[in-house]
């Protein structure tokens, strides 16, 4: 394991974040200078997690891994749902208690994260650790008028009464009300109401409950995020993060809790990342196409996954296909056989040095991967020209912020050989299809704002990778691969 200083302070670069809620990359600037509070949603733990799982911890890792790298000092929260109608089913399915199950899938889930790179998050609340915090939201709400008791006895959230409801997604109520996502329980006021407490139904006495003063129930879905949030981080925090399918309802209804019971903003910089892609369809449990971790890990080293989910820009879609996760491993085995029989001069992390420069700016363009890893193959390209020890360290010290390339190349290479794989010997592109065009279209943006320098460094590390770029009329750019 390599070991390397690998902090620059926030006063060498202005990080950018897409913010959802703007609809803009905006400049980042925490509440705390210095300090950064993040809050990521986690897993439903009734079952095995998947590669659409994976990319949101390793999003989110790398996320918080940049930060730290940056000089902030990072308060990390991904929360564990232990409680929800998915577990219960699952658990009487079973014949087992619900902590049995959800125990079992924790351990798992954490087992995944680990072989991944993953890093433990400061904090990972469980959802039936906060029900106190839950019914004291609910309390607010009710009391600021936007909460009432149904006729079947749940508490929901009256949406029509949240001003700027919609503003996450940017739907309008009618639109929603068209929406095929809306509930039609009739115990409520209007369909788009949602439920912050359920009540415990006479014909379910079993089912698992909690005391409040609307009776026995059990807290809803959205409101589980709002109270573990709150309680670690405060009201109001810098970062939330979660995958795409989140944004509505769930953040939707996170702010409009949120930000009725406390009434000033919840959120300042909202990020999501992108779906991870089967067919062009999303994968998803509810759709039956989806890879488990462990099921991919029987046939790829975890770096390599890392690897193949980081080469990619965190918005964009990933297109799973054993083809794409070759070329991850392709391109992983270009980089670790860069530093076979290199020696690292073990200083710190040159953060002055042109390649840490440019690295720096792309990471702080809103985590652009794609040139950020397009960088590391400049880096290992003078690697092969030469054993520098300079060099070295500034190649593992650079992937030590997205937590790769910290084996001995030697550990890596052995391990591909005795899998009997050759399909990392051939010559083709370190990046994919799906990398080249998000560089393209940021070359694109970059000459449209009349950034030459950056147009012409992105085409300079493209063709460091093979890739040659012609420039068509109409901002049309054609490539192939040398």
């Amino acid at each position: 394991m390599h070991t390397l200083s690998t902090e620059i302070h926030t006063s060498m670069i202005t990080q950018k974040i897409y913010n959802t809620l703007a609809r803009e990359k905006q400049a980042f600037t925490p509440i705390v200078p210095g300090k950064v509070s993040m809050y990521v949603c986690g897993m439903t733990v009734y079952d095995y997690c998947h590669l659409g799982h994976a990319r949101v911890m390793v999003v989110f890792d790398m996320v918080q891994r940049w930060l730290r790298a940056s000089g902030y000092t990072v308060t990390y929260v991904r929360n564990i749902t232990d409680i929800d109608d998915k577990i219960i089913k699952r658990a009487v399915e079973n014949g087992e208690t619900i902590s049995e199950l959800t125990n079992r899938f924790i351990k798992a889930m954490d087992e995944d994260a680990a072989a991944l790179g993953v890093q433990k998050p400061d904090y990972e609340p469980r959802a039936t650790q906060y029900v106190p915090q839950m019914l004291g939201i609910i309390e607010k709400l009710e009391a600021n008028g936007l909460a009432y008791r149904a006729v079947d006895g749940d508490v929901n959230f009256s949406v029509r009464d949240f001003v700027g409801y919609g503003k996450l997604s940017g739907k309008s109520l009618d639109d929603l009300r068209a929406g095929e996502r809306v509930d039609l329980n009739v115990g409520k006021r209007d369909p788009l109401d949602f439920v912050l407490w359920k009540a415990t139904k006479a014909s379910e006495p079993d089912e698992v409950k909690w005391d409040s003063r609307w009776g026995k129930g059990r807290p809803g879905w959205h409101i589980e995020c709002s109270a573990m949030a709150e309680q670690i981080l405060g009201e109001q925090f810098d970062i939330h993060g979660g995958g795409q399918d989140l944004q509505f309802p769930h953040h939707e209804n996170e702010i409009a809790q949120s930000e009725g019971a406390h009434r000033h903003q919840f959120v300042n910089y909202w990020m999501h990342n992108g779906f991870v892609r089967i067919d062009n369809e999303k994968m998803s449990k509810s759709l039956g196409n989806f890879f488990t971790i462990r099921e991919v890990l029987k046939k790829y080293d975890p770096e390599v996954i890392r690897f193949f989910i980081l080469r990619a820009h965190y918005r964009s879609p990933l297109n799973y296909s054993d083809a794409h996760l070759d070329d991850a491993k392709g391109a992983l085995t270009r980089l670790y056989t860069a530093l076979k029989d290199s020696t690292s001069d073990q200083l710190p992390l040159d953060w002055q040095e042109p390649h840490a420069i440019r690295f720096a700016e792309a990471m702080a363009d809103d985590f652009n991967t794609p040139l950020a890893t397009a960088i590391l193959f400049e880096l290992a390209n003078e690697l092969n020209r030469g054993k520098n020890p300079i060099v070295a360290r500034q190649l593992i010290g650079l992937s030590a912020t997205m937590g790769l390339l910290q084996r001995e190349a030697e550990d890596f290479l052995k391990g591909r050989v005795a899998a009997g794989d050759d399909a990392c010997e051939r010559s083709a592109s370190s990046l994919s299809e799906d990398d080249i065009e998000s560089m393209i279209h940021t070359r694109i943006e970059a000459k449209k704002s009349k950034n030459f320098a950056e147009a012409d460094r992105i085409r300079a590390a493209l063709l460091s990778s093979g890739i040659v770029l012609e420039d068509k009329a109409g901002d049309i750019t054609q490539w192939r691969r040398s």
